[in-house]
């Protein structure tokens, strides 16, 4: 088969299709043939040499992907070969065949064509499990989504929307802001042109966000203390302004308010399999009913992957980037 290899970390450029060997599902696996990719912040670094695989895990990037299944692996049950799936993995998912445990495959929701919905899992077990699982997200609170247009920012939106949550968020520029304003943002605040705390009070009276969904890290960190409301949370999944900050204890005691940071793709098998089936008990009827969709920018041939990648470098897009594996 052919997958996306690294052999030395760098720029888009350094993306190589390539022949490799096939891989075999283990005990409680599956082997998916995969019909879509799609790209994440984390196949960036990953290519970048800035976030290694977990050890024993596939070499090849790729956190989500959708797909046929073609084998089963020794003690799976309630999958059968020829099952339409989407997938979160902890890589392969560039690759023409992937295998993964079975307790990270979620059946394909209707209304949503294969393709589609490789732009789902990785997406939408981060936002759940960060919003809902960690943070507790109320109907009527105030939620803050960073990056609102991006992937995780659009399924966000969508999913709090659903829930009862005023949403706001930040964005670069008029457009982006447009497109989360059509998916069910509330406070829109272009954080070129506006410092987000003074404009998230000025929106709230005063009061700040109950929760604040982050991909920024260090640099957001003590103005996301400023912009949390009493009893507010911060959940923290992203690293793009760095990884140390400093914390104000004060602050964040007077507000009785509370830091999270989490990742999801060094997590054991068994948390991640709660996390599935809890996606897809409380968010896959969502999307089946048309409430929460998957926001797709473009699709991309995987061996063009390098484009790919450039575009989510550059911003240029509003949701998911996808990449689809030569027959």
């Amino acid at each position: 088969m052919h997958a996306i290899t690294i052999p030395q970390p760098g720029g888009p450029e350094a993306l190589v299709w390539a022949d490799v060997p096939d891989p075999v599902p283990g005990e409680g696996e599956v082997l998916v043939e995969v019909t879509a990719a799609a790209v994440n912040r984390a196949d960036v670094l990953q290519r970048q040499g800035f976030y290694d695989p977990p050890p024993g895990t596939s070499p090849y990037p790729g956190l989500e992907c959708s797909g046929r299944i073609a084998a089963l692996g020794p003690g799976v049950s309630g999958w059968a070969v020829g099952d339409e799936v989407c997938a979160l993995l902890t890589g392969g998912g560039y690759a023409q065949k992937v295998a993964v445990p079975a307790g990270q495959l979620l059946p394909v929701p209707k209304g949503v064509d294969l393709a589609t919905a490789a732009a789902l899992p990785e997406v939408v077990c981060t936002v759940w499990s960060n919003l809902f699982l960690v943070a507790h997200l109320r109907p009527g609170e105030t939620v803050l989504v960073h990056g609102g247009s991006s992937g995780i920012g659009t399924m966000a939106i969508q999913l709090a929307k659903a829930v009862g949550a005023k949403v706001a968020v930040t964005a670069g520029g008029p457009e982006k802001l447009a497109r989360c304003k059509e998916l069910g943002a509330d406070i829109l605040i272009d954080y070129r042109e506006q410092d987000f705390v003074e404009a998230l009070r000025a929106a709230t009276g005063g009061a700040g966000a109950d929760v604040i969904l982050d991909i920024m890290g260090a640099k957001y960190l003590a103005r996301n203390i400023a912009a949390l409301a009493v009893n507010g949370r911060l959940a923290v999944i992203g690293l793009q302004g760095g990884v140390k900050g400093e914390l104000n204890l004060g602050a964040l005691m007077a507000k009785r308010a509370a830091v999270t940071a989490t990742t999801l793709r060094a997590r054991p098998l068994e948390e991640k399999a709660a996390i599935v089936a809890s996606v897809r008990e409380h968010v896959w009827p969502l999307v089946e009913s048309g409430r929460v969709r998957p926001v797709v920018h473009e699709a991309f041939p995987m061996s063009r992957a390098a484009q790919a990648h450039a575009v989510m470098e550059s911003s240029a897009h509003v949701g998911k980037l996808l990449l689809t594996p030569a027959s």
